[in-house]
């Protein structure tokens, strides 16, 4: 049984979807209202991991300045080095603390991106392999049905099953001989028997040959024809029920790309990845602001050239490694949710210990003569700060 990214998919996800849209039927509001849940979900993980980050970037700069101070001291004394150092990362806490709970958030944020990728929003696609043989081969070979894994297809509003594509003889097939996609139910009940039964929904799949154009073809009906030794695959899709329907600007939420094969340029997933990378570089600039002047180190100019350009080689990549529109939706609201979440707990306020070492740095004082504590930081439960008499 699956405990992992389709366990979430399909057993949390997609009754979250039938949910939302069963209280506004839209599916475009069903994505935002799954996005939004699932970021309030995850508040104080992601919370904890901005904490970490604003933690870090007020303390690093001295931390940084002990321990050159630290290496000079003892250069002479490796053991002894090793202790104070040891007692400093124990002082200032572990770095790599703070990627804790973005790594636990992650299969919830994979699940929900698997969702969106899938059926009713975008058309899914099966993917065949398949070895062609000569017939003489074909003598020795032991049939053995071939299946590609189940994929959740929406049929109609709040319904959905898990199909799978077959090949009853198995995907090994003689040069001149036919063989029939067929689609099922885990069950054995036959995709074109269930898709019947809603005939206001245009369920009927189609296929395309992507690698062994030479070696096969294949007929709208799923007929796959063996033309000559090798291998190939074909791909077979089943229409997303909710693939074409629009949302706002959004002319169709399963579409792919900013731009078709005849030239024409989709103004809409133009517009979110310009979106996308307008609030990747404002969140950045949130979390890479940091609360101690002076002049900017090295690694904080570097830090900062990387973050010019980082908003414009992933809003690229969506153009050159596209995404269906309801997915780019998706990753747009989450981020600027990331974005909203950022501003509203950079600005509170730093409590006094750590006060203590932005007023050192902005003095002109050493790091040694301020009162180092970050165990805690603003807006982490139970931190409490002292009044000023």
């Amino acid at each position: 049984m699956d405990f992992g990214i389709g366990f979430l998919s399909n057993n949390v996800m997609l009754r979250f979807i039938d949910f939302f849209y069963g209280v506004v039927p839209s599916y475009g509001l069903a994505i935002v209202a799954l996005t939004l849940a699932a970021r309030f979900v995850l508040w104080p993980l992601s919370a904890g991991q901005i904490r970490n980050m604003r933690k870090m970037k007020v303390s690093q700069p001295v931390m940084q300045k002990r321990m050159k101070e630290l290496q000079e001291r003892y250069k002479n004394d490796p053991a002894k080095q090793q202790t104070e150092i040891s007692a400093l990362y124990k002082e200032f806490g572990n770095p790599l603390a703070g990627c804790l709970p973005l790594v636990v958030q992650m299969p919830v944020l994979f699940a929900l991106f698997a969702t969106l990728r899938g059926s009713p929003f975008s058309d899914v696609p099966y993917n065949i392999s398949l070895n062609i043989l000569p017939q003489e081969q074909m003598a020795l070979v032991q049939p053995q049905a071939f299946k590609v894994n189940a994929q959740n297809i929406y049929l109609a509003d709040g319904v959905h099953q898990k199909i799978e594509a077959i090949l009853p003889a198995g995907n090994k097939v003689g040069v001149g001989d036919k063989v029939l996609v067929d689609f099922q139910t885990l069950e054995g009940t036959p995709f074109s028997k269930l898709a019947a039964q809603y005939p206001e929904t245009d369920l009927k799949p189609t296929y395309k040959v992507m690698t062994g154009a030479e070696r096969v073809s294949i007929a709208p009906d799923g007929t796959i024809t063996a033309l000559q030794p090798g291998d190939a695959t074909v791909q077979a899709f089943i229409p997303g029920l909710a693939s074409n329907k629009g949302f706002l600007f959004i002319k169709a939420l399963g579409h792919v790309g900013a731009r078709d094969a005849d030239g024409t340029i989709h103004w809409d997933t133009v517009a979110m990845v310009l979106f996308f990378g307008a609030s990747l570089f404002v969140s950045q600039q949130l979390t890479g602001k940091s609360p101690v002047g002076g002049e900017k180190t090295e690694q904080e100019q570097q830090q900062e050239t990387i973050n010019k350009f980082t908003p414009v080689i992933f809003s690229g990549m969506f153009l050159f490694f596209p995404l269906p529109a309801g997915v780019l939706m998706y990753m747009v609201i989450g981020n600027i949710f990331q974005t909203v979440q950022t501003f509203v707990l950079s600005r509170e306020p730093l409590p006094e210990n750590l006060q203590k070492i932005v007023d050192a740095e902005n003095s002109g004082k050493t790091a040694a003569t301020a009162t180092v504590d970050v165990s805690a930081i603003a807006f982490e439960p139970g931190s409490k700060k002292k009044k000023k008499s």
